[in-house]
């Protein structure tokens, strides 16, 4: 977990050539970015979409505790699930699209910024302190599992990347880096306090949480 920005970085890397290759070929700007989060979710295997929708589904249902993980555990997918997956999609869809009007460095750093930030989430929430919500799956093998000095070496090196992220407002990226991962931090109490820990569809919710996030910072005018 503590590598997981890097492994955030590596994707991002992959789907901003992906992106810049669409635009280069002639696709409209928001097919791009369609395709280009398709592609992210491909990769993916669409396990954290899959924790996104599980996530927002037990926190809707207003249950605490077992009541909400026996809801996490169910295959089906409610209504907060659809509707957080849509918007999230939506969102990163339409921000990707308009990253390649900046020159290709600057949209190779925001794409990076955005996956490395999302994953940096997953580490944070694996800090010490922070429980898992079961004896049981990912989040009882990797909760509490992050030491300080593993935070503190990833949150710069996303925040060192995401300083030419927006030409022009060196201080934009890293304030739209830190921003998503507040959230994520906030996401990630509020979960502990109604489950009691985080598991792995936790950690799934927080990456595309502050992903979005992170886009809609690094798009802002």
């Amino acid at each position: 977990m503590s590598l997981a920005a890097a492994v955030g970085a590596a994707l991002g890397a992959v789907l901003a050539g992906a992106l810049l290759a669409l635009d280069a070929a002639g696709a409209p700007p928001l097919v791009a970015g369609a395709v280009t989060v398709a592609l992210g979710a491909l990769l993916t295997r669409g396990l954290h979409l899959d924790g996104l929708a599980d996530t927002a589904d037990a926190l809707g249902s207003y249950r605490s505790g077992a009541a909400a993980l026996d809801i996490m555990k169910k295959p089906d997918v409610g209504p907060f699930g659809v509707a957080a997956l849509v918007l999230a999609l939506l969102v990163q869809a339409a921000a990707l699209a308009a990253l390649p009007a900046r020159p290709w460095t600057a949209t190779l750093a925001a794409v990076v910024t955005a996956t490395a930030a999302g994953r940096l989430a997953a580490t944070w929430a694996c800090r010490r302190g922070v429980p898992a919500a079961r004896p049981e799956g990912l989040g009882a093998l990797v909760a509490g599992t992050v030491g300080p000095v593993a935070l503190a070496v990833a949150t710069a090196a996303v925040v060192a990347v995401a300083v030419v992220a927006v030409p022009g407002r060196p201080w934009q990226g890293p304030a739209a880096a830190v921003t998503a991962i507040a959230a994520a931090l906030v996401l990630t109490r509020h979960v502990v306090h109604r489950l009691g820990g985080i598991t792995g569809d936790v950690l799934g919710a927080a990456i595309e949480v502050t992903t979005t996030v992170a886009y809609v910072g690094l798009t802002l005018r």
